[in-house]
């Protein structure tokens, strides 16, 4: 599957980060990223973008595709708009550009661990067009509350679809 992926990648489709990965951290904070991560993080440099995440206590990244996603979603914002500061302060100011090492590592910046308390262990986890990397203990939270979620959420649209099934029906 992800052979197929990346080759659609090659054909101008764009491939996805899948998967969770757990990976130790060396002392000098370095991982290892997976290879699928890094064939799809092709850009303008070896490596990857990664800031705060919007959405949750953790590192977000990506490649070349991810910073100009947001960076058209900025400059849909007209100049001295709140929000663009914000985006501009949290994306590009929050940012790093992490280069693969001759190895395939990246060396995680010493601030962003401290932030999100990221020790000695870590998630990576992809999550289609982006990954996130987590502490391992907080990742494995995080994805039980995720899945409650996204249950609860299911059994919303499945009654909201028999709701509309049975008023078509009537």
């Amino acid at each position: 599957m992800l052979t197929q992926l990346h080759r659609e990648a090659g054909r101008g489709r764009a491939g996805v980060f899948l998967s969770t990965f757990e990976k130790q951290l060396d002392s000098k904070r370095r991982i290892v990223v997976p290879q699928e991560f890094r064939a799809l993080a092709a850009g303008p440099f070896e490596g990857v973008f990664c800031f705060p995440s919007f959405e949750a206590d953790c590192l977000e990244g990506g490649g070349d595709a991810l910073f100009q996603r947001y960076r058209g979603l900025i400059d849909e914002l007209p100049f001295g708009d709140p929000l663009r500061s914000a985006l501009e302060t949290t994306v590009f100011g929050g940012m790093h550009q992490l280069a693969f090492d001759s190895a395939g590592r990246i060396t995680l910046p010493e601030s962003l661990c401290q932030e999100f308390g990221i020790t000695e262990w870590v998630a990576v986890v992809g999550l289609g067009d982006r990954f996130q990397v987590w502490s391992r203990e907080a990742f494995h939270a995080h994805r039980a509350e995720q899945r409650r979620v996204a249950r609860d959420g299911l059994a919303g649209l499945r009654l909201a679809q028999r709701a509309r099934t049975g008023a078509a029906a009537a």
